[in-house]
């Protein structure tokens, strides 16, 4: 579906970008992608999300969207003759909301404690982020354990999207903390989930590559890690 009016101001390593570029392929709606430098915002981002000052900002008809998990709906109710990211059932998309909430709250303080610790201090974060996914775990067995092969049944839905978006910072944290986070045996649903999403094509051609992100990933750590020493 051609789009002219549409833009996204991303960062090409943002997970919270990757989830918007991924409702917009699985919507079938072409944007523009204007590509930002966190520092060096440019002055149309400043004045597009002007209190938060941070992609991703979705751009239509002239009017900016911020916020990924605002984007995300306004894309679905704004093309609703396309492909449903959220349930019909008000039940249901509560649901979804819940636990696109239990995400971000959760796992991005977690993720960030990881990157910036060493020791016995990361360890603590690693042993918070498997307790975070072991609560998900069993949430998503009680409310979408009979959906398959997505949690939205048989195409990606809104919280597939966050968490296919997820994918490529999840394997750069095993990485940093030299373990697996979802196994098989540990987590079969959310295995099966991440399984399923990372196997679409969509998602294979706007993730960036594991070696690209990982790069990113240990230079940030080795920012946090200096910034770290540099206050004690």
């Amino acid at each position: 579906m051609a789009n002219s009016e549409v833009k996204l101001f991303g960062l090409w390593a943002s997970s919270f970008c990757h989830r918007v570029e991924l409702a917009l392929k699985l919507k079938g709606i072409s944007y523009e992608y204007i590509e930002e430098e966190l520092n060096n915002k440019s002055p149309l981002l400043l004045q597009l999300n002007p209190i938060h000052k941070k992609v991703p900002v979705l751009l239509h008809s002239g009017r900016p969207i911020a916020e990924s998990l605002i984007i995300l709906e306004y894309i679905d109710e704004t093309w609703p003759e396309l492909s449903a990211l959220m349930p019909e059932d008000p039940y249901e998309r509560a649901l979804v909301r819940f636990w696109a909430d239990f995400l971000d709250k959760k796992f991005l303080e977690t993720s960030e404690e990881i990157l910036r610790t060493e020791g016995k201090e990361q360890e603590k974060a690693v042993a918070e982020y498997r307790e975070n996914l072991e609560v998900l775990e069993k949430g998503l067995q009680r409310d979408f354990g009979t959906k398959k092969p997505f949690i939205n049944g048989e195409t990606p839905g809104y919280l597939d999207v966050i968490l296919a978006s997820s994918s490529g910072w999840m394997k750069g944290l095993e990485e940093i903390a030299g373990q697996k986070f979802i196994e098989e045996e540990k987590a079969p649903l959310m295995h099966s989930f991440m399984s399923a999403l990372c196997d679409l094509g969509v998602v294979r051609e706007t993730i960036p590559s594991p070696d690209n992100l990982l790069l990113y990933i240990k230079n940030k750590r080795e920012k946090a890690l200096e910034s770290a020493k540099k206050e004690a």
